[in-house]
């Protein structure tokens, strides 16, 4: 037979449980895949600057004066550089990988990049993110 400690233990252990549980989960998390692996060499200036032109340094988006960081044409190397943005020695974990996919807060841009595009900023920052 149990005593009435024992009891009040598990009455105590079970609403405990009970209480911090709802709050054990993560909102909206979409990850994308990476799609395929690139294995030719990644450019910054062929290859990652029309994906930025394209999906994230719009009006009122990535572009001078806008949200940080800005990937226009002319500042979006140093603003990615300066910024930490890039991790050559974790790719997978780099702050712009991470937001590109949804592993990380919010996805950018709202909808998120296609498959392709970010297996080519993966691609580029396991390349060692150059400015080519």
């Amino acid at each position: 037979m149990l005593s009435n400690k024992t009891i009040m233990g598990i009455v105590l252990m079970s609403s405990a449980v009970l209480f911090l549980l709802p709050g054990c989960y993560k909102d909206k998390t979409v990850i994308l895949d990476s799609g395929p692996a690139i294995t030719r060499t990644v450019t910054f200036s062929n290859d990652i600057i029309p994906i930025f032109n394209k999906s994230c340094s719009l009006s009122g988006c990535h572009t001078t004066g806008g949200k940080a960081p800005d990937l226009s044409a002319a500042n979006a190397y140093n603003s990615l550089k300066i910024g930490n943005y890039l991790n050559t020695g974790n790719p997978e974990g780099s702050q712009l990988y991470l937001w590109l996919t949804g592993k990380k807060s919010t996805q950018m841009p709202p909808g998120g990049l296609n498959k392709d595009y970010n297996a080519l900023v993966l691609a580029w920052i396991k390349q060692g993110a150059n400015n080519n």
